[in-house]
C-alpha cells in the first residue's frame, strides 16, 4: 500500500484550529491515518461530487483523493451540522 502525501487548504487549516483542544488531537490524528488508507471503514463518497468525508466524533473531514499523484487534499473541516452547508 502506498503512502499519501496530505495537503490541507488555507481554509481548511483555520478551521481545524479552531476546534476545541481535545477535538484537534484527534481530528489530527484522523487526518494522518489517510496517509496510510485514504478510504478507511465508514468513509463515504460524497454524492454527486469527488469528494470523501470521514467521521471523527461529531466532526468531518471532507477531503478529495488523487490516486495518480498520491495526494489527499483536506477541503473542509467542520462540525456535522455546519460542514455540508454552502458559503
Amino acid at each position: 500500500m502506498a503512502i499519501y502525501k496530505i495537503q490541507i487548504k488555507p481554509s481548511a487549516k483555520k478551521e481545524l484550529f479552531k476546534l476545541p483542544g481535545k477535538d484537534l488531537k484527534k481530528v489530527v490524528l484522523k487526518i494522518k491515518s489517510l496517509s496510510k488508507n485514504p478510504r478507511p471503514s465508514g468513509c463515504e463518497k460524497l454524492s454527486g461530487e469527488e469528494k470523501y468525508r470521514v467521521r471523527q466524533g461529531n466532526y468531518r473531514i471532507v477531503y478529495l483523493i488523487d490516486d495518480k499523484q498520491l495526494t489527499i487534499i483536506v477541503i473542509k473541516i467542520g462540525h456535522r451540522k455546519d460542514v455540508y452547508k454552502k458559503r
